[in-house]
């Protein structure tokens, strides 16, 4: 019938806030294309040590195209190529690599090269390296592994920066780890400085900028928000901190790791919802996500503005030509 109002939705309406910056930074970006790029040049398979970076989703979509993902250089066969992942590895692994003949690629973010650069040259000047970082995370072993034992003692916590006694006070230096968070990380920092007036730092702060941005748009939409969804992988540092962030700042939020992991009852109340992705996570999950959204609520989608960014690494000479 004419002028007849339209049929209105009845679905629940659901606001979504949609975080920017989110999702790959420009060393998950690089670690995967130089996966690729050898699998172009090689030809399958190519195997890579330890996940190529943290999440489920990308490493399914690698191992389709024929990488082989494994643990220790043990499992990689004579005469095929390796690629080292983006967390980096102690020295001992191309050192063992190159004994055995292997072509090997290092996808080591170049951020995390840095940190082991800064490592070497403190421990060349002498000093003793305090690191924050998180026990047992392939980036803090490889870090550890650049260097000689006993020279870097490791820290999680405050508690531990306020209680970690080093021998030479005199001759402290500190470095991180690139995942973690900024606020637990600068309360750290502040309370080594306090305590030892003359430790080092590095000019620049070891948090990467991926992982910083991704935190600081986590607290503009948490404010704005009565829930957070974060999509990432559990072992993904960076994006477990993307839900402590939001926690602290007094909104709900939650871990998963793709649309189907999301029980719709956690939902229950929820007005407005904050989404964002680890560094780590394809913005293939995030409409995963807003689309299976989309069959139980009338969504309205909206992405907070923020600042593009425009960094890029090179890719190894190995690959660059492929």
């Amino acid at each position: 019938m004419d002028g007849a109002a339209a049929p209105q939705s009845d679905k629940p309406p659901l606001d979504l806030l949609i975080a920017a910056p989110r999702g790959f930074c420009a060393g998950v970006d690089r670690a995967i294309r130089i996966v690729e790029l050898s699998i172009e040049k090689f030809g399958a398979p190519v195997y890579v040590r330890h996940e190529i970076v943290h999440n489920r989703h990308v490493v399914e979509a690698l191992r389709a195209k024929g990488a082989v993902f494994v643990e220790e250089l043990d499992e990689v066969p004579d005469g095929v190529p390796v690629v080292f992942s983006a967390h980096g590895v102690p020295k001992a692994v191309p050192h063992k690599a190159a004994e055995r003949g292997l072509d090997y690629i290092d996808a080591t973010c170049p951020l995390v090269s840095k940190v082991h650069r800064q490592a070497e040259r403190l421990v060349e000047a002498g000093k003793h390296i305090v690191f924050i970082g998180h026990r047992g995370h392939p980036e803090v072993v490889g870090t550890f592994g650049q260097i000689p034992p006993g020279t870097m003692t490791l820290i999680e916590t405050n508690a531990d920066a306020e209680t970690v006694a080093p021998t030479t006070p005199s001759m402290l230096a500190f470095l991180t780890q690139t995942t973690l968070s900024v606020d637990d990380t600068a309360q750290m920092v502040a309370t080594l400085k306090r305590r030892f007036p003359l430790i080092q730092g590095p000019r620049g702060e070891d948090i990467c900028y991926a992982t910083s941005n991704r935190q600081l748009a986590i607290k503009h939409i948490a404010a704005q928000s009565d829930a957070i969804l974060v999509l990432g992988a559990s072992n993904s540092s960076n994006s477990v901190r993307l839900v402590e962030v939001a926690e602290r700042a007094g909104t709900r939020a939650k871990l998963i790791e793709c649309a189907q992991a999301l029980d719709l009852s956690w939902l229950e109340g929820v007005r407005t919802l904050g989404i964002s992705a680890g560094a780590s996570a394809p913005e293939i999950l995030v409409r995963e996500l807003i689309e299976r959204l989309a069959c139980h609520f009338e969504l309205r989608e909206r992405e907070i503005d923020a600042p593009k960014e425009a960094m890029t690494f090179k890719l190894p000479r190995a690959v660059a030509a492929a």
